[in-house]
């Protein structure tokens, strides 16, 4: 294990299973640190949540933690295979002190990944997650172990995906049911395989799942949020009304409407923004997204009366705008939805519900709703660079860029960026032009190869 090594990235730890960090010896001491971490004072006995994806080394991962918090005196609540929503859920339901989701979410089965929630349900913020990194990496852990007699114990919870399945129902109004519907759902061969056709199904629809036979190794391939072909094409083959595609760990969705059309996350949250604003339930008039949500998407919801504020690339940072603002509605392009009233993560199932439940009060299709604005042109240009000096130190980029923006005005927006983990510098741009969006993104461009490349 190598002191140096940062575990913790933008949504927990991920690497290649029985690689370093994600190796079964780093995860028990991440089950020691974390044990150590999450007991609170008092005299009570502490708990916490572990549930896994579909993935063949979940088993490994799910034992060496439960050890490593067990060795600490916690007791560990295990849920077996179980969407990431639904452990958040679980972790408030059960009054655990965390929740811990083993999972590389839409990431291939030989990566692997843990991620922690408060006892609130909400993922933790980096300061905690330092902690946790300093109690791994230092030597405070040597001197601490439970006494033989106050060992925790370890509980299988066999009624888990009951208790989620029944809160993801109670989200749908009683007065709606799906009957009349048939959907496609994609399970991308992962944790929601069992629990998601069950519940569309359990609320009236008629349910043609793929993805739902999971082997340890197939966890999203081929099928599943980042890849619609297949639910696509069962879509039209079947004349179903919806196509639902969750990801390995179902804490996101894109949806295909009747006529094979994508559906994605920006289409998502206006469609569910609008709603909410037409029955007063959307909090300040304000919906939150990230820097990469499509320019189409915020013009169409200043033209409803609805703020869009934008947040860095990540759930979680959506999430803590959300919070700090008082909104109730945010989310990604790539389909992570966050709906605070419901839950405290995205919930691909949960969003999916929502989608079908306007669709059957609204009596419109999915295609209908989804026209709700015109996506505008975009160009992405990865430009490599040997060095990242401020980019607006750099006056023939910043001249690039101020030109663009000048010209571009309030229907076209430039974002330039260094990539967090490699040596790139990202140029998007976009407006209603295709041919003067990619002008303005070469140009720019082109000025950081000059200065940088």
């Amino acid at each position: 294990m190598k002191q140096l090594r940062k575990l913790f990235g933008t949504d927990g730890i991920r690497g290649v299973a029985n690689q370093e960090p994600m190796t079964p010896e780093t995860v028990l001491r991440l089950g020691r640190a974390a044990g150590t971490y999450f007991q609170t004072t008092g005299d009570r006995r502490h708990k916490v949540v572990i549930g896994k994806d579909t993935r063949l080394s979940g088993y490994m991962f799910e034992t060496a933690l439960a050890s490593g918090l067990c060795s600490m005196g916690v007791d560990v609540l295990l849920v077996g295979p179980m969407p990431t929503p639904g452990i958040a859920f679980l972790t408030r339901s059960l009054r655990a002190d965390a929740g811990v989701a083993i999972s590389a979410s839409h990431n291939p089965f030989q990566d692997n990944g843990i991620k922690f929630f408060g006892p609130d349900g909400f993922k933790l913020p980096d300061s905690a997650e330092a902690q946790i990194e300093e109690l791994m990496f230092g030597n405070e852990l040597d001197g601490l172990q439970a006494a033989a007699e106050s060992i925790g114990k370890a509980f299988r919870i066999d009624d888990a995906g009951g208790r989620y399945s029944a809160f993801l129902k109670n989200v749908v109004p009683d007065e709606i049911d799906f009957s009349g519907f048939k959907i496609v759902v994609d399970c991308a061969h992962g944790a929601a395989h069992r629990i998601a056709p069950a519940v569309f199904a359990e609320l009236g629809a008629e349910v043609l799942a793929i993805g739902d036979r999971p082997d340890g190794t197939n966890i999203n391939e081929g099928v599943g949020a980042l890849h619609l072909a297949k639910l696509r094409e069962h879509v039209l083959a079947e004349s179903a009304c919806a196509g639902i595609a969750l990801d390995g760990d179902a804490d996101r969705v894109l949806m295909v409407d009747e006529r094979g059309q994508e559906v994605d996350g920006d289409r998502i949250l206006a469609i569910l923004a609008l709603a909410l604003q037409e029955k007063g339930e959307l909090a300040h008039s304000t919906v939150v997204a990230t820097v990469m949500s499509n320019l189409g998407f915020e013009v169409a919801m200043r033209e409803a009366g609805i703020t869009l504020l934008r947040a860095p690339v990540g759930d979680r940072y959506v999430v803590e705008r959300m919070r700090k603002g008082g909104f109730v509605l945010g989310g990604e392009q790539s389909g992570h939805v966050v709906c605070l009233q419901h839950s405290t993560t995205g919930d691909g199932m949960l969003t999916a519900l929502s989608v079908l439940s306007i669709m059957k009060v609204s009596g419109k299709g999915l295609s209908q709703l989804a026209r709700v604005f015109t996506t505008y042109p975009q160009t992405l240009i990865n430009m490599p660079v040997r060095e990242k000096r401020s980019l607006g130190e750099i006056a023939s980029v910043a001249s690039a860029i101020s030109k663009a923006e000048a010209e571009l005005g309030e229907r076209g927006r430039v974002l330039v960026r260094y990539s967090g983990t490699e040596a790139l510098a990202r140029v998007m741009v976009e407006g209603e032009g295709p041919e003067d969006v990619e002008n303005h993104a070469r140009h720019i461009a082109d000025a950081i190869h000059k200065a940088l490349g």
